[in-house]
């Protein structure tokens, strides 16, 4: 659960640490009590002392001032800009709790942040950063958890802005990045497709969201070829989720597709070792699109949602699905399978062809989908594929506005032509080394009606953070993808 955030004018008296940031002029945005009583105690002010201990405007850079009396600890930030922008106050803000909560005697912590949010947009995105950096996945462990816990946050404003509503937004925004964190960083002996599905259904109860979970034997009575195929290897069958949020007033039919390979071995074409220990974040996709679409329905947003888990856990045994095989998707079309390790498409293809029958006006999947996408734009940045120019401006706005970094890339018309079979409509992969994030977006298009806008996010660099945490990230699952469906989905409601 994520600590109760308030939006105030001033510092609580309660507050144990305060957050402030420095640009290149200096430090910004000190309370005016906080200030005067630092300068009382120690002759100079908090810019200056800052300034002397080597704190710099980079968004790395992080120094802890002593408290003045019975004030606050001081933790100053890098803001990076002069001018800073929604995104620099939400990496601050993350990193100046998730600093705090790592000072000595952090337990039960209250945090302040006041990084000169003015109007409502920067306002949310400081309270979003501040909440995401209060995350931290507590491992399991038969000791009790260690480490500084932050309960209460405060973020200051200078404008004229409604407090409460921009609280409660930031919040349902926060808390659905923070469950996809936490469903990614399940063990895969704990979260596998029967307990995503359990997990997904408690969630919606009592919301405005109604859901359908097809379990093996629905699926195989309904064609869902790719699904079963995948899950066929695994003691653990598959399975399909739909969500489905249909508010009175609503114009516009948005279809979130997920990815939910809740762990990937390769199947027959098995990983190496190192290649395979993190593939529990394989789900990642469709943890999204299901926790989006909640979301999406928490805020009250006048938008038709329908999202879709496609849920399977890829295992090597004697009933596992093999290169060469043919498989039929959901409506009839037919697969040859090129590489058990190419899993994902295939469930995918069921689910969007699945989707196909509510003739939506837009279509969007996530998923974890290619290595090709990692080595094309790193581990930071969302690949983006799409039917038509015009949607490609929709999603990158939407990402623009939630601060995630995605980047688009092309499908060739060549491309198709490569996954030819002589054995069925289309291979799943085309035998070369070459656009394999490409590929992976043409297959995938052969599955969406003719004339519906589609776009694909492949969030397989994104999705896990294997390094140390950085702004608003944690180390593990990073939720990546919520905000610019939420965002999506905010400016087609409107």
């Amino acid at each position: 659960m994520l600590p109760p955030l308030a939006i105030a004018k001033g510092v609580p008296r309660n507050t144990d640490v305060l957050v402030v940031g420095m640009s290149e002029t200096g430090v910004r945005e000190v309370p005016e009590p906080v200030a005067r009583a630092f300068s009382k105690r120690f002759g100079v002010s908090v810019g200056e002392m800052a300034t002397s201990l080597g704190t710099k405007a980079s968004a790395d850079s992080k120094r802890t001032l002593p408290a003045a009396g019975d004030g606050p600890r001081i933790v100053v930030v890098g803001l990076e800009s002069e001018e800073p922008s929604a995104e620099d106050l939400r990496r601050a803000a993350g990193a100046g709790v998730r600093h705090a909560a790592g000072l000595p005697g952090s337990d039960n912590l209250s945090v302040t942040v006041s990084l000169g949010s003015a109007d409502s947009d920067q306002l949310a995105a400081v309270a979003e950063g501040a909440l995401l950096g209060s995350y931290d996945y507590e491992p399991i462990s038969a000791e009790p958890a260690k480490g500084g816990t932050v309960d209460a946050i405060t973020v200051i404003h200078s404008g004229d802005v409604k407090g409460a509503d921009i609280a409660t937004a930031a919040t349902t925004v926060a808390q659905a990045v923070v469950t996809v964190r936490e469903l990614v960083n399940i063990p895969a002996n704990l979260l596998y497709p029967e307990s995503f599905a359990d997990q997904v259904r408690s969630l919606v109860r009592g919301s405005k969201i109604t859901i359908d979970v097809l379990d093996e034997m629905a699926l195989s009575e309904g064609g869902y070829g790719g699904l079963m195929a995948v899950g066929g290897g695994s003691f653990r069958p598959p399975r399909l989720v739909r969500l489905s949020y249909s508010p009175r007033g609503a114009r516009f039919h948005l279809v979130l597709v997920g990815k939910g390979i809740t762990f990937d071995t390769g199947g027959l074409n098995l990983k190496p070792g190192e290649g395979m220990y993190t593939m529990k974040c394989d789900m990642a996709g469709a943890a999204t699109v299901l926790i989006a679409a909640h979301a999406i329905a928490e805020l009250g947003l006048k938008i038709r949602v329908t999202a879709y888990g496609a849920l399977a856990e890829n295992m090597p045994s004697g009933s596992a699905f093999r290169p060469s095989d043919v498989l039929t998707i959901y409506g009839g079309k037919t697969v040859e399978n090129g590489n058990s390790d190419a899993e994902g498409r295939l469930v995918m293809a069921d689910a969007l062809a699945r989707s196909n029958d509510d003739h939506p006006d837009l279509v969007v999947d996530v998923a974890t989908l290619t290595g090709a996408c990692v080595v094309a734009l790193g581990e930071r940045t969302t690949g983006l594929m799409v039917t038509d120019d015009a949607t490609a401006d929709l999603v990158l706005a939407a990402a623009d506005a939630a601060g995630e970094d995605v980047w688009q890339l092309p499908i060739p018309k060549e491309i198709r032509s490569k996954l030819d079979s002589k054995v069925a409509d289309l291979r799943s992969v085309t035998g070369e080394r070459w656009a394999g994030a490409l590929v992976a977006a043409a297959f995938l298009r052969e599955f969406v009606a003719e004339g519906t806008p589609w776009a694909h996010l492949d969030i397989a660099g994104p999705a896990f953070c294997d390094g140390k945490p950085y702004g608003y990230v944690a180390s593990g699952g990073t939720g990546v993808g919520v905000r610019t469906l939420i965002a999506l989905a905010r400016s087609l409601a409107a």
